[in-house]
């Protein structure tokens, strides 16, 4: 039995809007009503007006002035800036962890990784979707190759920069063209990490990056021919 409390109303709508945001289930642009959010989910206004805020503070959202808040739409140009600045940042948390990593966060990884390789990235069905559970394990994966880096304030940053692009990768999985071995990168970066290579290590988590960038961006460009509304090719 968890001995963790349980999440307030604001908590609890914070992680279902965010979910549903990140899945696209809430689509780029769609406005989400409160009055809608807090009847469905059985909570009071103000609780959604937190976690809404909440969300426009991470960018997950945006709140307009007589329109309330809507999701963020989606572009080219947003994706890029986001990827070269997670390159930035990844890197210094990828050469602190390497410098301060002991036994017991090398155990850590060796878990994530092994729990990565052995989940589907894609679930079976006439439409592909990205796996929740692969989704999880990447994410775990991913933190646990910088946990180590002791810097609260950069690790906060990184988790909404990783949030803001994970959601163009789920938008882009359906159209995806491009043959890829995730599993190869994962293992090449898992194994420069483990061996302490921080130069290595970063070159590539950058390729790793950036060939997502490229896959979404191709995607999305076939997805804004297909629905125009979608994407602004900004």
């Amino acid at each position: 039995m968890s001995n963790e409390p349980a999440p307030t109303q604001a908590e609890a709508v914070y992680r279902r809007l965010k979910a549903d945001i990140l899945s696209c289930r809430l689509r780029p642009g769609a406005r989400i009503r409160i009055n809608e959010v807090a009847k469905e989910a059985n909570v009071s206004l103000g609780a959604v007006r937190e976690a809404l805020s909440r969300l426009a503070m991470e960018d997950m959202a945006v709140a307009t002035a007589q329109k309330g808040f809507s999701v963020p739409e989606v572009s080219i140009e947003n994706l890029l800036d986001l990827t070269n600045t997670r390159v930035l940042i990844e890197e210094f948390c990828i050469r602190a962890s390497i410098r301060n990593g002991d036994i017991e966060w090398e155990t850590a990884l060796v878990g994530a990784f092994h729990r990565l390789q052995h989940l589907p990235e894609i679930e079976a069905g006439e439409t592909p979707m990205l796996s929740e559970r692969w989704a999880a394990a990447h994410q775990q994966f991913h933190f646990a190759i910088v946990a180590a880096c002791h810097s609260p304030s950069l690790l906060k940053i990184r988790s909404v920069l990783f949030a803001q692009t994970e959601r163009y990768r789920r938008l882009s999985v359906p159209l995806r063209k491009v043959d890829r071995d995730v599993a190869a990168e994962h293992k090449a970066i898992f194994a420069s990490v483990i061996d302490r290579d921080a130069d290595r290590a970063s070159e590539l988590m950058a390729r790793h990056f950036r060939f997502t960038t490229d896959i979404v961006i191709d995607s999305l460009e076939q997805q804004a021919i297909e629905t125009p509304q979608l994407l602004k090719l900004g």
